[in-house]
């Protein structure tokens, strides 16, 4: 068996099941691959993710939402990493993915790239969007 690498996102709002569908209409060629959820014996809110699995635009991603608070969030530190088509693309993933969340760097030129964008989510999440 070939090992799988894949991006692992923990929910602590009971939102992972709102961000996976978020996410995989807002990027073509995704999709929702499994759902496990937790049972009314769980150690989570019944109903809740307790592993998921998705696509998006083909690459694997799992989430879940943690019947555990920790003390940590997402961190910017690591981000999701976007290189987009065109400007209109660009515009439109900054759009959605920053409403209610944050700007950490607003559309411009950098340097390193002809346009480029980090935002943060309504999830905390945080997505580098690029333009080369």
């Amino acid at each position: 068996m070939k090992t799988q690498i894949s991006t692992f996102l923990t929910f602590q709002e009971n939102n992972a099941e709102e961000a996976m569908n978020f996410y995989v209409e807002l990027f073509d060629n995704s999709e929702i691959v499994d759902v496990q959820r937790y049972g009314k014996d769980g150690p989570a809110k019944e109903g809740t993710i307790m592993k998921a699995t998705f696509k998006l635009n083909g690459k694997e991603f799992i989430c879940s939402d943690s019947p555990i608070k920790h003390e940590w969030d997402f961190t910017p530190g690591v981000s999701i990493w976007v290189e987009c088509e065109s400007d209109e693309e660009l515009k439109k993933f900054f759009e959605k993915l920053s409403e209610n969340g944050k700007v950490m760097m607003p559309i411009d030129n950098y340097g390193f790239s002809q346009k480029f964008s980090f935002v943060e989510d309504k999830f905390g999440v945080s997505w580098q969007l690029n333009l080369q």
